[in-house]
């Protein structure tokens, strides 16, 4: 039996001086599903998703992350920031062998980089080639970030983490700063790169219309105590149709009056 990707027990974290984010918190995220993560700011999206991906500590309750505990970042996940974090005196084909840089320099101790030994210069070359193509962006290897818009430096971003092959993904509002039509380009493209990898993938997003779109599942945070999860289905994530469709307007009034009834009930 194939373990759960995430498994979240007993959940406690608060920042110091304020009260609980998470209590007594506990969620499981089956091995190759896509979710989406929204609430209002401050509800603790993006806390969540950087205790699973180990840059925050619980004080209390346990994450595992392929059935192991989770006691500091892991090197087989992949984490995409708002921020694309490019190096601006690099070149697209520079950010995008970095991960392959640091793991040399670390070699496989299990701790930075995988235990598996280094891929050659070959193999390496053919994944980057793959990516940066795979993600329209190959013929802009030679050019730097400051020569790119907003949208390619996401994708060059997105293409330095999938070199690597990670098992999870985590992304947190990988698209807010892009226009529209780019958001929503990228949006097909990552429905299409789960449709074709089944690679677990958690999204935070402020986007009702982005979590509709991407999560299969989607878990709804207050900006109060978040204790028992709010989990949304939505098996129509990834229909290349979906936007236009009644259900996906069916779907999106459904999750804006959970997540409306629920601010008023908090402000009551």
């Amino acid at each position: 039996m194939i373990p759960p990707m995430i498994e979240i027990d007993g959940l406690h974290f608060s920042y110091r001086g304020l009260g609980p984010i998470f209590k007594a918190f506990s969620l499981t995220i089956k091995n190759g599903a896509a979710w989406s993560i929204i609430g209002p700011s401050g509800c603790g999206k993006t806390t969540l998703l950087y205790l699973i991906a180990g840059l925050n500590r619980p004080e209390r309750g346990t994450i595992r992350v392929a059935d192991v505990p989770m006691e500091r970042p892991r090197p087989r996940i992949g984490l995409v920031l708002q921020d694309h974090g490019l190096l601006p005196w690099a070149t697209v084909e520079e950010n995008t062998a970095l991960g392959f840089k640091i793991r040399k320099f670390y070699g496989p101790d299990g701790t930075h980089s995988p235990q598996e030994p280094p891929k050659g210069a070959v193999a390496e070359k053919a994944l980057m080639n793959h990516w940066l193509s795979w993600l329209g962006i190959d013929h802009l290897k030679g050019k730097y970030p400051g020569q790119l818009s907003r949208g390619q430096r996401q994708r060059a971003a997105i293409a330095r983490t999938l070199v690597l092959e990670p098992d999870l993904l985590l992304m947190d509002e990988p698209f807010s700063a892009l226009d529209a039509p780019i958001r929503e380009e990228l949006q097909r493209v990552m429905n299409r790169f789960h449709r074709e990898t089944k690679l677990t993938s958690v999204t935070v997003t402020h986007d009702i219309e982005e979590a509709v779109v991407l999560g299969e599942k989607i878990l709804v945070l207050s900006d109060t105590v978040n204790t028992a999860p709010t989990i949304i289905d939505n098996p129509h994530a990834g229909d290349p149709e979906l936007r236009k469709s009644e259900k996906f307007i069916h779907q999106c009034d459904h999750l804006r009056s959970l997540l409306e009834n629920r601010h008023k009930k908090e402000d009551a």
